[in-house]
């Protein structure tokens, strides 16, 4: 057992896994291989919080289909892809665990689809996620060593890998969205665990493919994932239930979220682990205030099941569900914009800081109000104000 996890725990069946898919590392001349002409150089394995010690703007461009990605320090990481079909199946695999996805799925299922549904996805979404997030930095298990590996993502290189949030994300939203709908609306049972587990499975292999996680890693951000879902499920009603109708929902959403946010683990450097968990709870924070508020003192904005299937309903209800999504995007971006601008000038004239200055806005005292305050105004504005507007232009 300890030399089969070991093996999952490693970056072999990672870098063959890249290899059997036609992603392959283009070697290098000069930067991170060693140049014959000047002996070895500083070489080094990405790993985390590791990085290819390069000079800043190493690597020569690529050639005949040999594509490049920012490293670490601004080394250039170059890679073969053999495979077309595959690295564009994985890349947008991959983007289906990032904010774009959840910052239009969500809302949508809101808007669109089922008030009920949407609640639940984001009360697991939003659990699931800060336990995933609180135990990479506590368990601090590094990311697989490049090289072997390819890696084709670089933001999240400074965060630890175990257990894959990626995988425990997807796992939950997938499996949550059917377990919630599934007695709802009439579709075979098959059809929509197929979906799920198509979809939770896409977004792990992905995980693997841009050299980003451990097969462990993925493996136990599933499993992590599911069991959680087997623990909540028999709490939901219960907690929706508290949550429309309990007085202390809106203080409770947002004080234990900052509390949480604030008292996130310490490490030794910088990681973007803690931003996203206070991204993540502060859209949860937002949209849970804006489902009490609409249940105390506004009748629902829409019809229980706004997305229903037969051609008939193709012309007309999918034209309103296009103009819902489009119009509620756009207002859900522009509050993101309008109150991050705001947030981060008034955050600059306190702690006296440019607004550009990326290490300022790394601080506690700056990254965890400016990012919990702008995603709570988009979780409620989601749930409160888009609804308003959709009535008020007839999109209902």
């Amino acid at each position: 057992m300890a030399r089969l996890l070991g093996t999952l725990r490693s970056s072999q069946p990672v870098a063959r896994f890249q290899r059997s898919c036609g992603l392959f590392p283009a070697a290098e001349e000069g930067c991170c291989s060693g140049d014959p002409a000047e002996g070895p150089r500083d070489r080094g394995a990405c790993n985390g919080a590791g990085a290819l010690r390069c000079p800043a703007g190493a690597g020569r461009a690529p050639r005949g289909g040999v594509r490049s990605g920012r490293g670490p320090q601004g080394c250039t990481q170059k890679y073969i892809v053999k495979n077309y079909f595959y690295y564009y199946l994985f890349k947008f695999s991959a983007a289906l665990g990032e904010e774009i996805f959840y910052i239009t799925f969500l809302p949508f299922t809101y808007w669109n689809i089922d008030h009920s549904v949407s609640r639940r996805m984001i009360i697991v979404w939003s659990i699931v996620m800060y336990i995933g997030q609180v135990s990479k930095d506590i368990l601090k298990w590094p990311r697989p060593l490049s090289p072997p590996v390819v890696k084709l993502e670089m933001r999240t290189n400074a965060e630890y890998g175990m257990p894959s949030t990626h995988a425990m994300a997807a796992t939950a939203i997938s499996f949550s969205f059917f377990i919630a709908t599934m007695n709802q609306y009439k579709y075979p049972f098959e059809l929509g665990l197929i979906a799920a587990f198509v979809f939770s499975t896409l977004v792990c292999l992905s995980r693997l493919y841009t050299g980003m996680h451990t097969v462990l890693d993925v493996i136990g951000g599933a499993l992590i994932s599911a069991v959680l879902l087997v623990l909540l499920y028999p709490a939901w009603d219960t907690i929706d239930h508290l949550l429309l109708t309990s007085p202390f929902c809106p203080l409770f959403s947002i004080v234990v979220p900052l509390v949480l946010c604030y008292n996130y683990p310490k490490l030794d450097y910088y990681s973007p682990t803690r931003g996203d968990t206070t991204t993540i709870l502060g859209a949860a924070a937002g949209a849970t205030v804006g489902f009490w508020l609409n249940n105390q003192y506004a009748a629902s904005a829409y019809t229980g099941k706004s997305v229903q299937a037969g051609p008939p309903l193709i012309t007309s209800t999918m034209l309103f569900v296009l103009a819902r999504f489009f119009v509620g995007i756009l207002v859900v971006l522009l509050t993101r914009w309008v109150v991050k601008s705001a947030v981060l000038g008034m955050l600059g004239y306190r702690y006296k800081f440019p607004v550009g200055d990326l290490e300022a806005r790394r601080r506690l005292e700056v990254e965890v109000p400016y990012k919990f305050v702008t995603y709570s105004s988009v979780g409620f504005t989601a749930t409160v104000i888009v609804p308003l507007l959709h009535e008020l232009l007839g999109l209902m």
